[in-house]
């Protein structure tokens, strides 16, 4: 048994995250992604099925060839097929040439997947548990057992869900994993059943939840307090259905509130970059509002709130966002006062004062743009620019002269295209840029042409694309003539940033959102974005 409050993270994020609808992970993503993991202090990363398709058998192959500096490996399959010979059924031979030292198999625990799901008898399937460990054992292999459906098939035949987890420990197993495999089951049934079975088992437990009832890590958490040690999950909760229990709280529920050990202070503080890094890979958009890692996670936005947390974080912050790698932000809307301003101006290294004119006239600005449309609260990018253009330290970096955007429509149903040709002139250090790109929409062809016009003097723009465009209607009364508000946010492939445009002209909107992108991203890469403190 290992010591009470440790605590063994088992991610499957290259698994069973990647079985979310709309993920679709390279070789090259899950090479990213285990050695992120790695990094992060995570002892245990499934890294896929062997044998189930030509890329998990190629990332095995890979990782034999550079190996991860401190987590294990894990290769994933089920039991034997029914009826079969383990030492010549294919799916084990792929896990042993995997090359891995541990090894998770799952089986079945409910009776009624045994019959209905295998079609074969309750007492193969106990011979399919007992004989596919030995054997993995026989192979010099370290076995984690997940035992499927394991709270369904208590709930229906405790003496038979049992009993397939004892053939698992009798045949070698060293962690028996309960497996919530269709997440239907809660908090307080989690607790009792695992508090049940604990006293008749020698084996170290694990949890693996789903996240269907919403409860998937109320449900890890519950378990561990009554007794499992291994926490299965994935980062940022990506999983089949509705997702697994989200790494990114349960870590530091564990850690930083109820004392139990997963990984090292100085690994905890990586786990927002490892959550946004990860989401950049697998191609969705962070959650902001996530718990723990979320922009917004510790975002203050009530000039009340505001006042209070500058005295006192305590007073509207669980934890201290640092420690987990995240920070405080203050957010700026109409609703704001001057505490507002001078605090967000002072994450972007501005020192204001609130008799300050420079003070007041930001905050009038503010105000008179929101009444206009625009909503800085979405685009902390946007009111940086227009704090440092306030105080006359907002660099002038090109100027536009002109654009026009020519559009082909081809309807066709299946065969429509919609192609885009832009047109740009601008001038950079009084010298005149005629650039034409293609997109496959007005905005996209614009972008190109101003990338293209600009990358000759400002070559780190090359790295720079958009990430999301998203545009609002602000008064729908008014139909074509309407007012539209567009948002753009732009990365460099570290960070993320938006921005905001507001016209009547939805092209002059996003020419506006899409021009300060690229320019507060060239503020990110030099000196000028986070500065000496630049006075008022």
């Amino acid at each position: 048994m290992y010591q009470s409050n440790q605590i063994w993270l088992y991610d499957t994020t290259l698994r069973d995250g990647a079985q979310r609808e709309g993920i679709s992970l390279s070789l090259e993503d899950k090479l990213k992604i285990v050695h992120k993991l790695d990094d992060m202090g995570i002892p245990f990363i499934e890294g896929g099925w062997p044998g189930a398709n030509p890329k998990d058998v190629q990332f095995f192959w890979k990782l034999q060839e550079e190996p991860l500096k401190q987590a294990q490996i894990v290769a994933f399959c089920s039991t034997r097929r029914p009826h079969k010979a383990v030492e010549t059924d294919p799916m084990i031979e792929s896990i042993l040439d995997a090359g891995t030292t541990w090894v998770t198999i799952f089986g079945k625990s409910w009776a009624l997947q045994v019959t209905e799901g295998l079609n074969t008898t309750l007492e193969e399937n106990l011979a399919m548990i007992g004989d596919t460990i030995s054997y993995l054992r026989s192979q010099h292999k370290r076995v984690i057992y997940d035992a499927e459906h394991w709270f369904d098939g208590y709930k229906h035949n405790r003496d038979y869900a049992l009993l397939t987890l004892k053939t698992a420990l009798d045949a070698g197993a060293e962690w028996l994993v309960f497996c919530d495999t269709n997440g239907g089951t809660l908090p307080h049934e989690i607790s009792e059943i695992v508090r049940e079975i604990e006293p008749q088992l020698q084996g170290n437990l694990g949890i693996h939840t789903h996240n269907d009832s919403g409860t998937a890590v109320a449900n890890a958490l519950e378990a561990v307090r009554a007794g499992t040690r291994m926490v299965q999950g994935t980062f940022n909760g990506y999983g089949e259905r509705c997702g697994n229990a989200n790494l990114c709280t349960v870590i530091p529920n564990l850690q930083l509130k109820m004392g139990y050990s997963c990984i090292s202070p100085d690994k905890l503080v990586k786990l927002t970059e490892t959550s946004r890094l990860i989401s950049e890979i697998v191609n969705l958009a962070p959650d902001d509002h996530a718990p723990f890692v979320g922009r917004s996670a510790f975002a203050h936005k009530g000039g009340i709130h505001v006042s209070a947390v500058e005295r006192n974080p305590l007073t509207y912050e669980h934890i201290e966002p640092e420690t987990i790698g995240n920070n405080r932000r203050i957010v700026i809307s109409e609703q704001s006062g001057l505490s507002n301003v001078i605090a967000k101006a002072r994450n972007f290294g501005i020192e204001l004062k609130k008799d300050d004119a420079a003070s007041r006239q930001i905050l009038e600005r503010l105000k008179n743009l929101e009444n206009q449309g625009y909503q800085f609260e979405a685009a902390e990018a946007s009111f940086e620019l227009l704090i440092r253009q306030s105080l006359g330290k907002r660099t002038e970096m090109f100027q536009l002269q002109g654009f026009q955007v020519h559009c082909d429509i081809f309807p066709g149903g299946e065969n429509a295209a919609n192609n885009a040709l832009a047109t740009i002139k601008v001038a950079v250090n009084g010298k005149n840029l005629l650039e034409v790109a293609e997109g496959n929409g007005p905005v996209s062809a614009l972008d190109q042409a101003l990338r293209k016009a600009l990358v000759k003097f400002y070559p780190e723009i090359a790295s720079f694309h958009l990430t999301d465009y998203k545009v609002r209607i602000l008064d729908g009364d008014k139909g074509t003539a309407a007012k539209t508000r567009v948002l753009v946010e732009s990365s460099n492939g570290e960070e993320r940033w938006t921005t905001i445009g507001v016209s009547a002209n939805i092209l002059d909107a996003s020419y506006l959102a899409v021009v300060e992108g690229i320019e507060y991203g060239l503020l990110l890469a030099s000196s000028i974005t986070k500065p000496e403190k630049i006075a008022s």
